[in-house]
């Protein structure tokens, strides 16, 4: 009797141990974190005179950002085919823009383009504004989320590329809907 209680609960434990370990390895992500854009990165500042299409950008900001920011943040992003939309100076403290725990949106004109696979934000400030993602909605493009939750270090275009080809350089955590 002993030993059929000693091989049940040892099958028990064996089964529990198999498991739990296959449950946390169910569980465990790996999350891309957004990297500065290469060098070879560059601004195409005439795109912004190209209104062809609109688009739609929601910026949510991290609950752990400061209260309010004076930083100045830009915004760029394309696809993989070499189009490009520039916003400049997307902040406004007048209007409450980028405050803790909320969400802006804006309307960003520029040429059309395939799915968004890239964007980038520049900040320049001493305030630490900390975006959690950038959402953009395209009349012809599906839309994309791409996940920061982390600060922005000033001066510098940081952020993602999912493409695989002739923009911008880095990895990307980017979800497509």
């Amino acid at each position: 009797m002993e030993m059929k209680h000693l091989l049940f609960t040892s099958l028990l434990l064996f089964n529990l141990i198999f498991l739990f370990s296959f449950s946390q390895a169910r569980s465990s992500s790996i999350v891309p974190l957004p990297k500065p854009a290469l060098s070879s990165f560059k601004i195409n500042t005439t795109s912004q005179y190209d209104r062809s299409c609109s688009y739609t950008v929601r910026i949510a900001t991290s609950c752990s950002s400061p209260r309010y920011t004076r930083d100045q943040i830009s915004l760029s992003f394309g696809d993989a085919y070499g189009n490009q939309i520039y916003a400049p100076r997307l902040d406004d403290p007048s209007t409450r823009t980028f405050e803790r725990c909320s969400t802006d949106t804006f309307t960003v004109y520029g040429p059309c383009t395939y799915p968004i696979c890239y964007v980038y934000l520049y900040r320049s400030g001493y305030d630490g504004w900390v975006p959690e993602y950038v959402q953009v909605y395209g009349y012809y493009t599906k839309a994309a989320t791409f996940y920061y939750n982390t600060n922005i270090p000033p001066n510098v275009w940081y952020g993602f590329n999912y493409c695989n080809g002739v923009t911008a350089s880095g990895s990307a955590a980017v979800s497509v809907q």
